[in-house]
């Protein structure tokens, strides 16, 4: 009888697991034989914090930059960084961040054809 209680206990133990798996999403496949079999979703990394979109943003904000340099010239581009470096610390931070590096520059390369 205790034996068939704890057997009991692991198999309730076992379906809660499964269910708190589920509930966080799961995906549904169909095997070769015709059955289909529910998996739970795995959480990883990519779950919590979003790497893809970290990417995106600081794939963009190089395009920016690139726009900003092909758009207004070396010249001006460069001023308008200095005048930048001249204020708070705020605002020298954003100057050392808007500065020209190689990125920016080929990006601005590539674009500065397409827009004039």
């Amino acid at each position: 009888m205790v034996e068939t209680e704890a057997h009991f206990q692991k198999r309730l133990s076992t379906l809660g697991r499964k269910h708190a798996a589920m509930a966080k999403g799961y995906d549904m496949q169909m095997r070769r034989d015709g059955l289909v079999v529910v998996k739970a979703k795995r959480g990883g990394a990519g779950r919590f914090f979003p790497l893809k979109g970290l990417v995106l943003l600081v794939l963009g904000f190089f395009v920016f930059k690139g726009f900003m340099l092909a758009s207004l010239g070396d010249i001006t581009y460069n001023e308008r960084v200095a005048k930048l470096n001249q204020g708070t610390s705020l605002e020298q931070v954003g100057a050392q961040v808007m500065a020209i590096d190689p990125a920016t520059a080929f990006l601005a390369g590539i674009i500065a054809p397409v827009i004039r």
